[in-house]
């Protein structure tokens, strides 16, 4: 199934940008093409994610989760990977690049602090100085993952315009880029913003769709029935995806915040409630006004909580290959508890949501192989959710 084409998935994606970025993309796609035509340049990412993160993560059959005779539930263990999430494998690629085009100095945007402590890690890695711009609403519901970034040696920089959330903290990295092109590599955390970063995010997660593919194969002799992930801006997502694409019997889902009204206002679902524009230099569903206004999201997870989603999302609801559900607050903390209480094993709020989905996905009587990535791990959450479960 082709779908991209010069930075585009069908109508959605491209390089939305003012003239000041222009030649800095320009440079990154190049350092891209050329590192991905490299194959030392695979074998070192290879050798961090097998020697540094842990690859591979394994495959874990929840029996006790989704007690359904017909369907086997499996999750993909992206929790387990150091630092405890998918932002990892990301985060060691682009840190790699950043090394291989000379720059000497990362910068990223975090919402639930994954991505922020998987950039503080790599920097620590490769030895290079990191700033962090994450909300300050998520400072304080992520105080844990702040810590550790801090502990890494990172700056994190408190962002505290609009809701004070992912989107505003994305807009002050894009700001502090504009000063700093020449030396910083920009480490966008998910398959979002202008070209080339969805297609670069992408190429990066991809090997959690290439391990499950695999290892489903070889435990069970067939491909899932069902691949489940949740969706923010969408890097999990389109990781676990993109071994699947191609695969037409293997139905695709992705799992947004619906926050407190799935059809309301107070919400995080873009590719349920939101219409087509441009934001953070690309073409997709954004939540906005009619005026093109960007309108605040909701929801409880801040990994979630961003009122845009990377444009070959868009394009797979588009064409029909995925779909796209809303998850409810209260429906995402109930499968958080019972994750947690029934396997042992402390789910981030993000996967939480497609846990939850999945739950109900059991029940059907074509889905009989669900996968679901697990994200993440959900120590960061503790400390806000501990008392509501």
């Amino acid at each position: 199934m082709q779908t991209e084409a010069r930075g585009y998935f069908g109508e959605f994606g491209g390089r939305f940008v003012p003239e000041v970025f222009v030649a800095a993309l320009y440079e990154l796609e190049a350092a891209m093409t050329d590192a991905f035509d490299d194959a030392g340049f695979w074998q070192a990412y290879q050798a961090l994610l097998r020697d540094f993160v842990g690859r591979p993560t394994p495959l874990y059959e929840a029996r006790r989760f989704c007690r359904v005779a017909s369907a086997r539930f499996v999750c993909k263990r992206e929790d387990l990977n150091h630092t405890g999430a998918h932002k990892i494998n990301n985060a060691v690629g682009q840190g790699l690049l950043a090394r291989r085009m000379n720059k000497r100095r990362l910068m990223a945007e975090t919402g639930a602090g994954q991505h922020g402590v998987a950039t503080a890690t790599i920097g620590a890695q490769l030895g290079l100085p990191v700033t962090i711009f994450m909300g300050t609403a998520d400072i304080e519901r992520q105080s844990t993952n702040v810590a550790t970034m801090k502990l890494l040696g990172a700056e994190v920089c408190a962002v505290d315009a609009g809701t004070c959330t992912l989107k505003d903290a994305t807009n002050e990295a894009f700001r502090e880029w504009s000063r700093s092109l020449e030396d910083t590599h920009y480490v966008v955390g998910s398959a979002v913003g202008p070209h080339p970063y969805p297609t670069l995010v992408r190429e990066f997660q991809r090997v959690i769709g290439a391990e499950a593919r695999d290892q489903c194969l070889a435990r069970y002799g067939r491909l899932p029935s069902d691949v489940v992930a949740c969706v923010g801006g969408g890097s999990n997502a389109i990781g676990i995806f993109s071994a699947f694409i191609n695969d037409s019997r293997v139905r695709l889902w992705g799992c947004e915040a619906a926050g407190e009204e799935p059809l309301g206002d107070r919400t995080a679902a873009t590719l349920k409630k939101g219409t087509i524009g441009v934001f953070h230099g690309s073409r997709s569903y954004v939540l906005q006004s009619g005026a093109g206004q960007i309108r605040p999201t909701h929801t409880m997870s801040a990994g979630l909580d961003y009122p845009g989603v990377g444009p070959q999302h868009a394009f797979l609801k588009d064409s029909g290959r995925a779909t796209y559900v809303p998850v409810s607050d209260s429906a995402a903390l109930a499968a958080f508890s019972r994750f947690a209480r029934r396997e042992g094993i402390i789910p981030a709020l993000e996967s939480a949501h497609a846990l939850a989905f999945a739950q109900t996905l059991a029940e059907r009587e074509t889905s009989d192989l669900i996968l679901v990535n697990l994200s993440g791990r959900g120590d960061k959450d503790i400390p806000r959710l501990s008392a509501l479960c």
